[in-house]
């Protein structure tokens, strides 16, 4: 799938159409946008998240020269099956997706959950992945990863007290600069008003805790063997994946680049998006 499509061209994530293709037994959800042929962009999204959870501002400028490709994993709002309890599996899922739509070479933006799932999937399929992005993510067996579930919690019950969506906790500082980007951000999740995906169920979110517990919990990995150019960032105070795991990835991913943004959490990407989007555009450069 590496020539030009006639199909008109998608420039706006808000009206990207659903898709769906069949892999592995699944029925995995997905939507495209940007210019057809060559490498594509594709993003692997964080915990509890569906297709509705990136940000267009993010997602646009990328697009406006790549053929990017955004997709819920096994169990996820569109896509059919069962949601995995290891990074590993999801990692599987994701390599048969790829391949379902005949690519044999991506780039990977990565955030969160999605981060752990990218690294798993370079590691097992090294030859897939061209240029790798690892954002608001941290290695297996990194420091207190496994202690995610219970911040998670925390935040939601807060966010309910409040009446508020939990990302705003989860992602961003509670003063004043970060209120205002949550509040900010999630009015963006919101431009696209059709076809919306389903949310994530229960089960499959508890899955995904139980997967990323795991992953905080398992032996590292040798990281060293990742040699493709990679992109590391975050905020100062992520509170989900502590910030010194993205320093962490850093010292081990021979050549990567990091950057740190101040006064902001584990939505950092978010929070700063107009500075993040164009320094992804041009890593991710064809």
């Amino acid at each position: 799938m590496s020539s030009a499509s006639n199909e008109p061209l998608i420039t706006s994530y808000s009206t990207a159409p659903a898709k769906t293709v069949s892999a592995a037994g699944i029925d995995f959800a997905y939507r495209e946008l940007g210019p057809k042929g060559g490498i594509p962009v594709v993003f692997f999204v964080h915990l509890a998240a569906t297709l509705d959870n990136w940000d267009p501002r993010l997602i646009d400028p990328i697009a406006r020269n790549r053929h990017v490709i955004t997709f819920d994993q096994r169990g996820v709002g569109g896509s059919t099956g069962a949601a995995p309890k290891t990074v590993e599996a999801m990692a599987d899922d994701a390599a048969a997706f790829i391949a379902a739509l005949g690519f044999g070479t991506v780039d990977v933006f990565s955030f969160s959950l999605g981060g752990m799932v990218a690294q798993a999937l370079v590691v097992k399929h090294p030859e897939l992945v061209r240029r790798l992005v690892l954002t608001g993510t941290g290695p297996r067996g990194g420091k207190d990863m496994d202690k995610v579930a219970g911040v998670t919690y925390g935040d939601i019950l807060r966010a309910t007290l409040t009446r508020s969506d939990p990302k705003e906790f989860l992602f961003f500082n509670r003063d004043t600069a970060g209120k205002r980007a949550g509040k900010a951000f999630v009015e963006r999740l919101k431009e696209r008003t059709v076809d919306r995906d389903a949310n994530i169920s229960t089960s499959a979110f508890r899955n995904q805790l139980t997967a990323i517990k795991s992953w905080g919990r398992a032996a590292p990995v040798d990281l060293s063997i990742i040699t493709q150019p990679t992109l590391i960032a975050n905020g100062d105070n992520d509170r989900m994946v502590p910030s010194v795991l993205s320093e962490d990835l850093h010292r081990r991913i021979a050549g990567s680049e990091l950057i740190i943004y101040p006064n902001s959490g584990h939505g950092s990407i978010f929070q700063y998006v107009d500075r993040f989007a164009p320094v992804a555009v041009e890593f991710l450069a064809p």
